[in-house]
């Protein structure tokens, strides 16, 4: 028996990484991804001064990009599999065979910082500061560590420079400036650069001073545009539209915004952010930073940026709204589920290439709805009334499919007279408990996860959830027919719930409740800001009795009912449930950006997964088609003897 509950345990705790993946990836593949993106970076930077106008200038330089670009290869190779590394394999590939082609310097650089950007998508690491650097440290660490190499300007001419080779970086180098983000040159001051005198600092200085000090040696090349910086960021919205946080600081080089907003302007900018990063504090939030994005997005099509378009809508959706629906949730649910169906369109109609009068009209109309969300935040105050029904609201909804997934399984192993079953189902939805509260403490103190994340571990456990009740649900209905549960019960119920099965019992108690639970979590971390603690709590506390309410209410009436209609009731909720979250997992792969939004006339009913598009409709119409199919196969299997 101890020997079975450890081993059911040690596969519980291997079933609940997963769970906190999404919040943060193993050390090992952390340093990894890490060290390729610097690969990448510094290939994107050096490489022009290997290569220039199709003729190698530097043959030593010229080897180390392809030494570079074959490691970077191999290691992507190491990482582990994610449904975009063989798309990333294949751009490592490209870049090799570009490098060694000898390719421009602007086409290996571009393929690079694309790779690069893709890397951090596939598998986020941090990449900004916890905290708003410090100019004055950085100036210091500066004069401390960096000026006897790169000297005190910056120019590389330090009191010992003339003695090392490669010489050190000249940081007033605005045209290698323009390519470095202020990550790269975290990147480096933590890890160093092989083969140069650059050595690691990762381990002589905190995390705060090592920011601090990329932020000031990034503003060296800027040092004369702060007048014009200062004026471009206070009066011109699209920039700050582009850069709301730390985080989109840190990552932007000047040569990404200098197609947008000309070089002058991006350099100017670039170079009294990094000066003054507390600025980036004051940028738009929420649904004010939703509109700019919106806004910036529209002007982008127009613009024939077809991308930066599309990535600028969903980065609305996701930096600006999400953070807000539990407050606008709460106030007014059916404004929040036309928002996210109206911006879900917009980005539809940008990425089929609808003309610029079709997509303006969907971005004024998904404005429009803004300004109607913010108008009610701002005049609307957080009242207790409010706060708890809130709170309350959200738990039952939130929580109702997975106690009922859960009802279902105890009252399955309970009618089986097997209640030593019901430990791994208790075990699951507890352990779902902790991984949700765990993933939530990674999130918040380790990584900051985005909302597309969070949407992607949203609608991917939905569908897997959906898949897994999809097969009980016709399994208990087989069961249901002709007498066939007695015969079940008689023969095979001994050997029925095997080891295996209990940790499938497990399986599906943990993902039903772990889907919900997160997303529960951000929503209560978002309310408890509004200083309405006292009736937070009490919202939660009336949620929860009423859940178990219901829980005791459901166990107590399947104890009651013959076994063949309980077979009968039991497959015919999972059946439900199953079309739920199909409906329910397909709208949060929308709201992620993985799936179009093709909105059509129908009603939206979340509580039964019913969303107004057709790919969400189209899911749940193929469940019911595979559970109709499957029940009327049943039903003719149940005319002949058991």
């Amino acid at each position: 028996m101890i020997t079975t509950r450890i081993r059911i345990y040690a596969f519980l705790v291997l079933l609940a990484v997963p769970a906190t993946i999404w919040a943060a990836q193993k050390p090992d593949t952390s340093s990894r991804v890490q060290r390729i993106w610097q690969m990448l970076d510094y290939v994107a930077t050096d490489y022009a001064g290997a290569v220039r106008d199709g003729a190698v200038v530097s043959a030593s330089e010229f080897a180390e990009m392809r030494e570079f670009t074959t490691t970077i290869g191999r290691s992507m190779r190491q990482l582990p599999s994610t449904r975009t590394l063989p798309d990333l394999q294949h751009q490592a590939d490209a870049l090799i065979v570009a490098v060694k082609s000898g390719k421009p310097a602007k086409d290996v650089s571009d393929k690079a910082h694309a790779l690069a950007a893709a890397l951090l998508e596939a598998y986020p690491v941090p990449s900004a500061p916890r905290q708003v650097p410090n100019p004055a440290l950085g100036a210091s660490l500066y004069r401390q560590h960096c000026a006897m190499c790169h000297g005190v300007r910056g120019d590389g001419h330090g009191a010992v420079a003339v003695h090392m080779n490669p010489p050190p970086i000249d940081f007033l180098d605005t045209k290698r400036a323009d390519q470095r983000s202020l990550w790269s040159l975290y990147q480096v001051i933590t890890q160093g650069v092989e083969g140069t005198a650059m050595r690691s600092y990762g381990e002589t200085l905190s995390d705060s001073e090592r920011w601090a000090l990329a932020y000031y040696a990034g503003s060296l090349a800027y040092a004369e545009s702060n007048v014009r910086g200062s004026q471009a960021w206070q009066h011109n919205p699209a920039i700050r539209a582009r850069i709301s946080n730390l985080g989109e600081l840190s990552r932007t080089r000047v040569a990404q915004l200098a197609p947008v907003f000309g070089l002058p302007t991006a350099q100017a900018v670039m170079g009294w952010l990094r000066a003054h990063p507390d600025a980036v504090e004051r940028a738009p939030h929420g649904l004010d930073l939703a509109r700019a994005r919106l806004t910036a997005s529209i002007k982008a099509y127009r613009d024939g940026r077809e991308a930066d378009a599309v990535e600028l809508a969903l980065s609305a959706y996701l930096d600006g709204v999400e953070p807000e629906e539990p407050r606008l949730d709460a106030r007014d649910h059916a404004l929040r589920s036309q928002i996210e169906t109206a911006m879900g369109a917009y980005r539809t109609a940008l990425s089929r290439g609808q003309s610029v009068a079709a997509a303006t009209v969907r971005a004024e109309h998904a404005d429009q709805l803004l300004v109607r969300a913010q108008m009610l935040l701002d005049n609307t105050a957080s009242s207790a009334a409010t706060t708890f029904m809130g709170a309350f609201v959200i738990l039952i909804r939130e929580g109702m499919e997975a106690l009922l997934v859960v009802v279902a399984l105890l009252a399955f192993v309970r009618r089986s007279d097997r209640p030593e079953a019901a430990r791994p189902v208790h075990a699951g939805w507890m352990l779902a408990l902790l991984a949700g509260f765990a993933t939530w403490g990674l999130a918040r103190h380790a990584i900051t996860i985005s909302g597309a994340g969070r949407e992607l571990t949203e609608g991917l456990s939905s569908l897997l959830a959906a898949a897994v009740l999809l097969g009980v649900g016709l399994w208990m209905h087989q069961k249901s027919i002709g007498g066939r549960w007695q015969h079940y019960l008689k023969r095979k119920m001994a050997s029925a719930l095997d080891r295996r099965s209990l940790w499938f019992l497990f399986g599906l108690s943990f993902i039903s409740v772990y889907r919900e639970i997160f997303e529960t979590i951000l929503f209560y971390v978002a309310l408890w800001n509004e200083n309405q603690e006292f009736w937070l709590l009490g919202g939660m506390i009336a949620g929860a009795l009423t859940l178990a309410a219901t829980a005791w209410l459901l166990l107590h009436t399947s104890h009651r009912l013959p076994l063949g209609q309980f077979f009968k009731a039991s497959s015919a909720l999972i059946a439900l449930l199953a079309v739920v979250l199909a409906g329910k997992g397909v709208a949060a792969l929308q709201e992620a950006g993985w799936i179009n939004v093709s909105v059509i006339p129908a009603p939206r009913i979340e509580w039964l997964g019913v969303y107004p598009t057709w790919q969400s409709l189209g899911m749940q119409l193929a469940v019911i088609a595979v559970l109709a199919t499957g029940f009327m196969f049943n039903a003719v299997r149940g005319r002949k003897p058991a």
